[in-house]
Parts: structure tokens; C-alpha cells; sequence
């Protein structure tokens, strides 16, 4: 333990530079430097008489802090006259001066001699030996005047001191007076020397006056004023203790240390030791030393210690030092963590246990996290261990986590443990990505799950109603993707789930809705019969095998859109039409649910607007009229004239729906089906009409004749689907009467076998008759 002098003065260092003969010259400095020694700032250990004596000073010479030399005057009056013989004595603790000394004048190294040297100078001297540190300075003066004031040497705090006033004749002075600080002093009348007692070290100055009487009258003469050198009888204590910082539970000595001079040695001296203002002990003792058997952390403060001579009174109190009782410190700090291994599920409860595996006293502990300034809980405690439980984890609580135990020595950290999170997965959000607005069959979707909380790697299912698509895993985190290949069947509702091994979560359903491009529709006709007239009600029904709801259907004769119809959830839709005359021709139908039109191959339907029992009847009456203006002769006329040739017919306004007999084509596959719903298609379908040939017979009056009407229509293969608007225009019907003999029961078989080759024949018809 370090103690400074009261005024920040290394005495150590002083005392080393007067040794070196490094001190200043000045008389300035020097009189701080004895001052400093002088108020016993700086610590000596006290004197003792006998071994006592001689082992402390080995321990002192040991720890190279050495009492101070002292200097005798012979004869011992630090005051002469001028011309007068002065020996300077140099002395230490040692009875016998060991090696060289070293003498100072006025401050500086003046030489190194002997143990006794002669001066008769005026100035201020000290000296060191070898086993001591400079001593007080004493003013030696070598006055010229005639009157002196001396004072004895040397003296120390306590002692009487004698005073004498001196002059050169002495028989002449008749008075002599002395004063302390211009003050007479009283003394008995006209004495040699006087006696002061139990000087102390202040700044009184002293002289004296001699007076006498003369031929020339009385006179007075006085000195010049003396300031008493008085030495200190101990230097300040100095309070040493075995340990400034014992361990809590050891035993600490405490020892007041201070020195008497050896001129002094005979005194009794008393201490005294102090925590704080409080005594320690039993008081005063004679005895240097203090044993404190044991040592508690509330003992740590500040001590001293006091010294005082019994006779004179004479106190002195040393400088306060700190003890600090110290606990054994902590070693080996650990930190302990529950769950073990570090990983939590987010929720979860963290608990720190902190342990020494040494220290005493009270532990103070704390939690800590890397990253963060502030500490995570402290606790005081006389414990090799605590713990601090954290709630409820969160994600940002991850990190490193060390702590802390200090006993006053200082905080010793533990190792640094990490800490992790595994966050369950959050409910994933499902995302459907399809090319367009609508999803449309063929289209590829894109199914996006994404959770946007939880610890990798996560594994993500796909499922369509109940039914599991495919899973896929995110590594890293984050989300997945799964593409479908769109199919009519694939609408309806899709979720999905994430899993981390912490619980699976499912998402929300998402709708989808697949919509299906209508196909190409089929126009039909109700009723589906041979025979249709003016006047009927003609259902048109279109209808697609396949397409999403709702569906918009077109209806046209030619180019002539008819009609609209909507099925809002999907099959077909019908359009009733009223027949008229002008309705003959060519049908076709579209359908369209916003994915592109589809158009119906075309159909296409002939009628005229009477019935068959009219027709026939009115065929009748003209072929009788036509007979019986011509008469039989031209009528047989006319059979030998056309029996060689055949002629072909035109067809008859019956109302019978006609289809082209040509092989229906389809559309070609580089060319792309119509959208628009004015353009329909004009490759004509199968027949959805058997297409007869219609016979009727004709009596014209013979019984033995009988004539067949046959209708036909003739198609070129330039077009094979004609309108009935052109079929009018460019071909009329052609009406061909076959000759059918009636056997006679006459006859002959061979005959009659001969006769049944040309039961036909071909007649021409009049094309007016029917015209009309």
C-alpha cells in the first residue's frame, strides 16, 4: 500500500535526490524539503531501545525507507561570533557511523567526509550517512555584532530550551532582557541563561537587549532576532496494514509506525487505531500493533491510527488508509441453459442458470445478450448460483446469450452460448397465377404457397378438394411452386399446407374455375319428320357437347341472324320459328361462352307452302284437264313419243328438308374455325333427315295404265349444296311419269314376262301444270 504525504511530495524520491546530490541548490526549495521532512509527512518507523530497536531498523533498512541523521554543535549554540570555531557532528540510529558522509550546504552536496567536520561559515547544513536520509537543516550563523541571542541545540518538540544573550564585553552590560515575540519574557533578574519550557515548533521570534552605563552615559544594545530550531519529537505515524485487501474471513495486523530520535529514545510513546470515527479496540495501547482476528466485507473503510508521548503531550494522527476486504473471487463462471442444446420452439420459456465454481460473499449475477447495451436481469446474492427464466421467446430474442459474476473483483464472464428459434410455420397464403384473367382449359396454373413466418426447411402440400396434387420442400424458407395442367375437372377448391415439423398449417380454400372453350355445336331440327308445311312451328335447337356456362347461342337462316338464346348453366338452347314460304334455305347455329365463337355445320331445308293432299289434288286436275283437251289420241301420241327417251324431273315443292349427298367436310386443321357468328359454317353434316324419293301414282283413266310421279333434284358437283333460292333460279324440277302395264289374266305367262321389261317408262311432264 502506497500512502503520499499530506502534501503530494514523493518523499521517497526527495530523500533518493538528496542522496544523489541531486536536490536543489536554492534556499527555497530546501526549506520545503526540510519541512516536508521536518512535519513528518513522510513515514518513519519508531525507535526502539535494545534488539527491538536494531531489528526494526533492519527491517526499515530491508524496505530502504531509513529514519532521518541528526546533527550535534559543539559547542551547541547554532548562533556565534564571527571568527569563532564550530564542529559539526553527523549521528544516525547507529551507535557507529558506518562508511562516508555526506554534508549539504545550504541545500547542495558540499562534500563527503568524515563524521565530524569544522565550519565558520554562516549557512544551512545537514548531512546523510549511509544507512539514514538527510536530516533537519540547521542555520548556523557567524555573527559580527555585538550583542548575540543564542539558543541551545539541539531541541526537540517538548523540550526545554535555553536561551543566552551574549556580548562581546560582558563586563560591561549591567541588564539583560529577554522577549518572545516583542513580549518581555520574565526571567530572574540580570541571569545568564534563561530556561524555556516545553518548547513547541511555532514561528515565535526571540531577542534580547544588554544596557550599561558609561562616561558618555547610559546605552542599550539589542540582538538580532532568533527564530528556535525545534525538531520534530516523532514524525507523523504511519498507519501499515498486512493487507490493504484481505480476504473476507483472513486475520489482518494493523501497525502504527513512527520513530523517536535516539537522544529521545527514552519516552514512552501510545497509540490508538480507528475504522472511520469509530475506535478499535480498547483505546489507547502501548503497543504499535492492532490484531483483527477476522476480516468481513463490512469491515472494508478507511483506517488510521494515532500516536501521542505520554510525557510531553504530544499527538500526532496518521494518514487515513483504505482496506478493502476482499471475498474470494469468483473463477470459472458457466452458464447453464434449459432447455439444453439451445433451440426453443417460439413461446417456449428460456431459463439461464449462471454458477461459479469459487468465490465468497455476496455474487452479484447478470444476463446478457450480444447486441444489446442492456443487461437482461441482475441479481445480488450470498450463492454460487442463480438463474433468470425469459418468457416467452421470441424470434428476436435469438442471438448469444453470457453471463456475469462479480464479487467486487470485477465482472468474469462465462462462454457464450446461442440461442435459436424454431418458428412454427404461419398460415400459408395460397396464390393462383393463371396466364389470363380466366382459366381456361389447357392453360398451366401456377399454385404459390408461401408462409411468411417459419424456420426452414419447410415442406408445402398441394390439394384440390381433398385430394393431395403434390408436395414440394423450401430449404431456405420462403415459398413453392406447383403448375397444373388445366383439364375441365380441375375446378373447384385448392388449398395448401406448410409444415416445419412444429405443426402443420393449412391455408385458406381458393375457388377456381376452370372454364371450358364451348366445342362445335349441332342444329337440329323438332319436329324431325319428312314432311314439314307452311304454317308449322319449327323448333331449332342448338346445342354443344362441351363448354363452361353460361353460353350465348345464334341462330341464322343464310346470313340472317334470327335469334339469340342464352343457357346460363350450360346444354343447349332452341329458337321456334313460324314457317313461311321465304324459309327455305340453308340453317347453321353459334355458340360462344367468351372463349371464342363455334359455328354449326350448315343444314339446309326446301319446302313449299301447300300440303301434299293439295298438290296431289290439283295435280290431278290438271293432268284431267290436260287429257281431255288433248284427247286420248294425243295422249297416246305422246307415249310412243317419249317411250324411247327418258327424261329427268325437277323437284317438288313437297317441304321435304334436303341434305347434299356428298361426302361432309371437315375444317381444315390449318385454318382456324370460324369466330363470327354471322359466318356459319358451310360444310354440310351428316343427314339428320332420311332423304327418300317420293312416289305417287297417277290414274289419268285407263284402266290399264298406271303412271308413277317420281320427284328428284339434281346436284352438280360445282354445288352440292344449293339454296332453294338457287335451285329455283337455276333448274327447274323435272317430273318423270313411268308407264306401268296392268297385266291382262289373259295373257300368256310368256308373255307377260316379255311385257314386265318395259313396265316403265319415261314421260316428260309439263312444267306449267305444276307452275301454276
Amino acid at each position: 500500500m502506497v500512502i503520499a504525504g499530506g502534501n503530494g511530495v514523493d518523499h521517497r524520491k526527495v530523500a533518493t535526490d538528496i542522496g544523489n546530490g541531486t536536490a536543489p541548490k536554492d534556499k527555497q526549495h530546501v526549506g520545503r524539503w526540510g519541512r516536508s521532512l521536518a512535519s513528518g509527512e513522510m513515514s518513519f518507523p519508531c525507535h526502539r531501545p535494545g534488539r527491538v530497536a536494531r531489528l526494526l531498523q533492519l527491517l526499515l533498512l530491508t524496505l530502504a525507507t531509513f529514519p532521518k541523521a541528526f546533527l550535534l554543535l559543539t559547542p551547541p549554540w547554532s548562533t556565534t561570533f564571527k571568527g569563532e570555531k564550530m564542529t559539526l557532528t553527523c549521528k544516525d540510529h547507529h551507535s557507529l557511523v558506518q562508511g562516508y558522509i555526506s554534508w549539504y550546504y545550504n541545500g547542495a552536496l558540499w562534500r563527503r567526509g568524515p563524521e565530524t567536520i569544522e565550519i565558520k561559515t554562516s549557512a544551512h547544513y545537514s548531512c546523510k550517512t549511509q544507512r539514514s536520509s538527510l536530516s533537519d537543516p540547521v542555520h548556523v550563523e557567524f555573527l559580527s555584532d555585538w550583542l548575540i541571542l543564542q539558543a541551545s541545540h539541539p531541541v526537540f518538540e517538548g523540550d526545554d530550551v535555553y536561551l543566552r544573550c551574549r556580548g562581546k564585553e560582558e563586563e560591561d552590560i549591567n541588564e539583560k532582557i529577554y522577549y518572545r515575540n516583542n513580549k518581555q519574557i520574565t526571567h530572574d533578574y540580570n541571569s545568564e541563561v534563561i530556561r524555556l519550557h516545553s518548547v513547541s515548533r511555532d514561528n515565535s521570534k526571540y531577542h534580547c537587549t544588554a544596557s550599561g552605563g558609561s562616561f558618555w552615559g547610559p546605552w542599550e544594545i539589542t540582538s538580532k532576532p532568533l527564530k528556535i530550531q525545534v525538531q520534530e519529537l516523532f514524525p507523523h505515524p504511519v498507519l501499515r496494514a498486512s493487507s490493504s485487501q484481505p480476504i473476507e474471513g483472513s486475520p489482518v495486523s494493523l501497525k502504527c509506525e513512527t520513530w523517536l530520535p535516539p537522544l529521545r529514545s527514552h519516552i514512552q510513546l501510545q497509540f490508538c487505531f480507528f475504522r472511520e470515527d469509530k475506535v478499535l479496540g480498547s483505546g489507547w495501547i502501548d503497543s504499535p500493533e492492532l490484531q483483527i482476528l477476522t476480516m468481513w466485507s463490512e469491515d472494508s473503510g478507511s483506517y488510521w491510527c494515532q500516536a501521542k508521548a505520554v510525557t510531553p503531550n504530544i499527538i500526532k494522527k496518521s494518514l487515513r488508509s483504505w482496506i478493502h476486504v476482499q471475498r474470494i473471487p469468483v473463477s470459472d463462471v458457466n452458464l447453464e441453459i434449459q432447455p439444453p442444446g439451445g433451440q426453443l420452439i417460439e413461446g417456449e420459456d428460456l431459463v439461464l442458470i449462471c454458477s461459479v465454481a469459487k468465490g465468497t460473499g455476496t455474487v452479484t449475477f447478470s444476463w446478457h445478450r450480444e447486441g444489446t447495451e442492456r443487461n437482461l436481469g441482475r441479481k445480488i446474492q450470498r450463492a454460487l448460483s442463480a438463474e433468470l427464466r425469459i418468457a416467452a421467446m421470441k424470434e428476436q430474442d435469438a442471438g448469444r446469450y453470457y453471463c456475469s459474476a462479480d464479487n467486487f473483483y470485477g465482472p468474469i464472464l462465462s462462454k457464450r452460448i446461442r440461442v435459436t428459434l424454431r418458428i412454427p410455420a404461419s398460415r400459408p397464403v395460397l396464390t393462383l397465377r393463371t396466364p389470363g384473367t380466366r382459366a381456361v382449359v389447357g392453360d398451366v396454373v401456377e399454385l404459390r404457397c408461401e408462409a411468411q413466418r417459419g424456420s426452414p426447411p419447410i415442406q408445402y402440400r398441394f390439394y384440390h378438394e381433398d385430394v393431395t396434387l403434390g408436395s414440394s420442400s423450401a430449404p431456405s424458407g420462403g415459398g413453392v411452386s406447383f403448375n397444373l395442367s388445366l383439364t375441365p375437372e380441375h375446378s373447384g377448391n385448392y388449398s395448401c399446407e406448410a409444415d416445419n415439423s412444429l405443426g402443420a398449417q393449412h391455408s385458406e380454400a381458393v375457388p377456381l374455375r376452370v372454364t371450358v372453350p364451348v366445342s362445335r355445336p349441332v342444329l337440329t331440327f323438332n319436329p324431325a319428320r319428312a314432311q314439314v308445311m307452311v304454317g308449322d312451328l319449327l323448333e331449332l335447337r342448338c346445342e354443344v357437347q362441351r363448354g363452361s356456362p353460361p353460353i350465348l347461342y345464334w341462330f341464322y337462316h343464310e346470313d340472317t341472324v334470327l335469334g339469340n338464346t342464352s343457357a346460363p348453366f350450360g346444354g343447349g338452347s332452341s329458337f321456334n320459328l313460324s314457317l313461311t314460304t321465304e324459309h327455305s334455305g340453308n340453317y347453321s347455329c353459334g355458340a360462344d361462352n367468351g372463349l371464342g365463337v363455334q359455328s354449326s355445320y350448315m343444314v339446309t331445308l326446301n319446302f313449299t307452302g301447300l300440303s301434299t293432299n293439295k298438290v296431289i289434288q290439283i295435280t290431278s286436275g290438271v293432268i284431267g284437264w290436260l287429257l281431255s283437251m288433248l284427247g286420248l289420241a294425243a295422249t297416246a301420241s305422246l307415249v310412243s313419243h317419249f317411250r324411247t327417251q327418258r327424261k329427268s324431273g325437277g323437284l317438288p315443292d313437297t317441304g321435304t328438308p334436303s341434305y347434299s349427298p356428298e361426302e361432309h367436310r371437315e375444317p381444315s386443321r390449318s385454318r382456324p374455325s370460324s369466330t363470327d357468328p354471322h359466318r356459319p359454317i358451310h360444310s354440310e353434316p351428316a343427314a339428320l333427315i332420311e332423304l327418300q324419293p317420293v312416289y305417287s301414282n297417277v290414274s289419268p283413266g285407263h284402266d290399264n295404265l298406271v303412271y308413277s310421279q317420281i320427284w328428284s333434284s339434281h346436284h352438280t358437283k360445282e354445288n352440292p349444296a344449293p339454296s332453294p333460292k338457287t335451285h329455283q333460279k337455276d333448274e327447274e324440277p323435272a317430273i318423270i311419269y313411268s308407264e306401268v302395264k296392268k297385266a291382262h289374266p289373259d295373257d300368256h305367262e310368256g308373255q307377260a314376262h316379255e311385257d314386265a321389261a318395259e313396265n316403265y317408262e319415261n314421260l316428260p311432264c309439263v312444267p306449267l301444270a305444276l307452275d301454276h
